[in-house]
């Protein structure tokens, strides 16, 4: 699944090539077969298609898989140079030999000429004195002290390249010149640079963003925390309510405001301007964001966007209703009363799902709630008074709910609950008396019979 943090990166990297005149390179990495599958790839793309980088308007995607005979060109090479050395040393080794568990690799096989076999790797010989410095367009320009870097592994015992090997072969490949991506990479940059330079290339300019951590300040994770984008977009988040969001973790437009078009934000945004400190992925305030990017569009607009969810789709679940239930016509005159209401676009189901069914979801607390002593009396009463209406819209409905209250010293809200209930199984939802109107007279008073004789 698409990390929302990757998401995050890729809008980053995204709008700075437009800035400059620049292209948007996809690579996927896909060397590792336990991660890698065609559906993965698709949902990736799709996902990046869904926040508005979409194919066909950034070069790839490119597949790391496509360049493993460059990347064994560059270990031989690096190798042939001395500049790597294999070693067949295991993690116990090393730590049988330092006494330390913590301590990195301790250069052992340096100088013992071994030459490629089973069971040794190939390690990059790190400077021993000198710095390596990263230009980094966030945090300035980092200095690391060759020394403490340990010697790392740039191929396995098969010949296949490691992580750090195959992506500066690949950004050689590629031309690349500018990399942003998340802080927890900025360890591998040093290592990086080292082997641009081995190769004889310039390295890029580095941005390192701030991590993206959750509620109790914790670096998101995929094992503990809602981190897919994918799962957003079929929880009913609008596309550019995401794209906007995402964009202000770690960053903001100028003035007091967060929610602005995405044409600001393209204007306005500079990696220079980003900020160091963790970024806290709010899903309330997401929430907040995307129920005002949904109350923005217009009633045919929201229509339309609440269709997944009124049919269902392959990654979203069908409604409760059978698709002959629905009625297209009803939606529309209900579907104001619910843009006003709901944060995310799935929630639309529990709001008008009344409708659709033969019988209403009844939610259990709901009905212990409002059924109450005196709920028969009021359901007689409402029955008795709506069936009376000649004229069957919200305005004679509150009317006569209102007065069947006054008979009884209530209140129109202690009178209307057990109605709400039997109409449409929840004591939370649209208002009452348009609900009723488009509802029908009919299958209210059905409802309210059907509730009647269930106390």
């Amino acid at each position: 699944m698409f990390h929302v943090g990757g998401a995050r990166s890729a809008l980053q990297n995204w709008i700075y090539a437009r800035q400059h005149d620049g292209v948007f390179v996809l690579r996927i990495e896909d060397t590792d077969a336990a991660r890698n599958k065609p559906e993965w790839t698709e949902g990736i793309i799709s996902a990046l298609d869904w926040i508005g980088i979409e194919r066909g308007s950034y070069e790839g995607p490119y597949y790391q898989s496509s360049y493993a005979a460059d990347h064994t060109a560059a270990a031989t090479r690096l190798y042939g140079e001395a500049r790597a050395y294999y070693c067949d040393c295991k993690r116990d080794d090393v730590i049988a030999r330092t006494g330390n568990t913590h301590i990195g690799y301790d250069g052992f096989c340096r100088d013992r000429a071994l030459g490629p076999g089973e069971g040794r790797a190939l390690r990059f010989r790190t400077p021993d004195v000198g710095e390596t410095v990263v230009v980094d367009l966030v945090r300035g320009k980092p200095t690391f002290e060759n020394k403490l870097l340990e010697d790392f592994v740039i191929a396995r015992s098969d010949g296949s390249a490691v992580f750090l090997l195959a992506n500066v072969v690949d950004d050689m490949s590629m031309g690349i010149t500018h990399v942003f991506r998340a802080e927890e990479h900025l360890p591998n940059t040093p290592k990086q640079q080292l082997l641009w330079e081995a190769l004889g290339a310039t390295p890029p300019v580095w941005g390192h963003v701030p991590v993206i951590v959750n509620e109790k300040r914790q670096k998101l994770s995929k094992r503990r925390d809602k981190v897919a984008l994918e799962s957003y977009r079929d929880e009913g988040y609008l596309a550019a309510a995401m794209r906007n969001y995402l964009m202000l973790l770690g960053w903001a437009p100028t003035g007091d405001r967060e929610i602005v078009p995405w044409s600001v934000v393209e204007d306005e945004y500079r990696i220079e301007d980003v900020n160091h400190a963790p970024a806290f992925f709010d899903i309330k305030k997401l929430r907040a964001f995307n129920g005002e990017y949904i109350r923005a569009l217009s009633p045919d607009e929201f229509a339309q966007v609440c269709a997944p969810w009124l049919t269902g789709t392959e990654t979203i679940a069908a409604p409760p209703w059978s698709p002959e239930a629905f009625d297209s016509a009803v939606f529309t005159a209900i579907a104001p009363l619910a843009q006003t209401r709901i944060a995310v676009l799935s929630e639309i189901v529990d709001y008008v799902d009344f409708l659709f069914l033969d019988e209403p979801v009844h939610d259990e607390a709901s009905w212990a709630k409002a059924m109450k002593e005196g709920a028969a009396d009021i359901l007689d009463a409402t029955a008795a008074a709506f069936g009376a209406l000649s004229d069957w819209s919200a305005e004679p409905l509150k009317a006569a709910l209102e007065q069947v209250g006054e008979e009884r010293g209530l209140k129109l809200g202690k009178t209307q609950a057990p109605v709400r209930v039997a109409a449409t199984g929840r004591t939370i939802g649209l208002p009452l008396f348009e609900s009723l109107e488009t509802l029908g007279r009919d299958r209210t008073l059905t409802r309210l019979a059907a509730a009647r004789a269930r106390l």
